[in-house]
């Protein structure tokens, strides 16, 4: 049975069911691929398409095993740097971004360069150089060592300060408390993300706040989503990659709004039978880079362990799509009008 369940948070559905017998699942929507995913996956399918393999990609195009795994298969060569990619070759750049360095050496290399960066990353990008023509103390709050970290903090090294935490907050020192302003990666939890600012403008009172949020719209979707569901679950079931930032915050998401527990598996075969004693209500959600053939797993798996019963908690509906790269654009059709 599937169905639609209301948890009373703003934008959720208007259905709901009885409460059924026995076992259930909740599973949590929005959750998977979000637009800058689907545009990064696509983006190496097309090109393999287009050019045919081998195709190679800096980093993961995106965090998850089963993608990198399976365009592997496709005929996809995933390297760390652009130096590891034969001269004149075709390279693409992952959905986290990269910094201005690495296109450089792509130039001297005479890669075919096609960027799959995130839209929402290029626009923290963006700011982060229009702050620094300014002459601000750029204070990045982001994961020390992230993909997406490197690349916002490369453009414009001289003048950003990554700030990884609230606990990091102390040891931040910058050269004008009146020229400040805090940029965010865009996959971090948002309840921890405000606490960070919190910290930092109890510190820098005229710390300026990005023109428009950074943390991006499926990350935050993905996050309601988990908390209007986690005080019903006994168990969280989080599908998503350890590398995967989102993924990881949504884990501490659920047990934070409630979750008696919760885990993170890249597949169904990774759920330990033990984590069912004794639960009735398990949730489902999924970080932003898993496809949703890994949640169906999922749901197989708990539905040959008794739970049959499947309602949905839906709390936004998303419908933002990004164009592909130009480079794999379909040409446009001449007007003979």
């Amino acid at each position: 049975m599937s169905s639609a369940v209301n948890m009373g948070i703003p934008g959720s559905v208007s259905r709901t069911t009885s409460s059924a017998e026995g076992k259930r699942v909740l599973l949590a929507e929005p959750r998977g691929y979000c637009a800058g995913v689907d545009r990064a996956v696509e983006t190496v399918e097309q090109a393999l398409d287009k050019f045919g393999a081998p195709v190679y990609v800096r980093k993961q195009i995106v965090h998850n095993k089963h993608v990198v795994e399976t365009l592997s298969d496709r005929g996809a060569i995933f390297v760390e740097e652009v130096d590891e990619v034969p001269e004149g070759a075709i390279v693409v750049f992952s959905a986290h971004g990269v910094a201005p360095v690495v296109h450089e050496e792509s130039a001297k290399r005479n890669l075919h360069a096609i960027d799959a960066t995130c839209p929402l990353v290029t626009k923290v990008h963006q700011e982060a150089k229009r702050f620094a023509r300014d002459d601000y103390d750029i204070l990045l709050i982001g994961h020390e060592g992230h993909e997406e970290v490197e690349g916002t903090a490369g453009e414009a090294p001289e003048h950003v300060q990554l700030v990884d935490g609230p606990n990091s907050v102390d040891k931040v020192v910058v050269r004008d408390e009146s020229r400040v302003v805090w940029l965010s990666q865009t996959t971090l939890s948002v309840d921890e993300t405000m606490e960070t600012v919190r910290r930092l403008r109890e510190k820098f009172p005229s710390l300026q706040d990005p023109p428009s949020d950074d943390i991006c719209y499926a990350t935050q979707n993905r996050q309601v989503a988990v908390k209007a569901m986690a005080p019903e679950c006994d168990l969280v079931i989080v599908v998503g990659s350890r590398n995967s930032s989102n993924s990881v915050r949504l884990v501490e998401v659920a047990l934070d709004a409630g979750a008696k527990s919760a885990y993170l598996v890249d597949y169904a075969k990774e759920i330990d039978s033990a984590w069912l004693d004794g639960v009735n209500t398990v949730g489902i959600t999924s970080g932003a880079s898993v496809p949703e053939i890994l949640v169906d797993g999922v749901i197989e798996f708990l539905a040959s362990h008794g739970f049959g019963s499947l309602q949905s908690v839906t709390t936004a509906n998303e419908t933002l799509v990004f164009a592909l790269p130009r480079e794999l654009r379909a040409p446009r059709k001449a007007n003979n009008t």
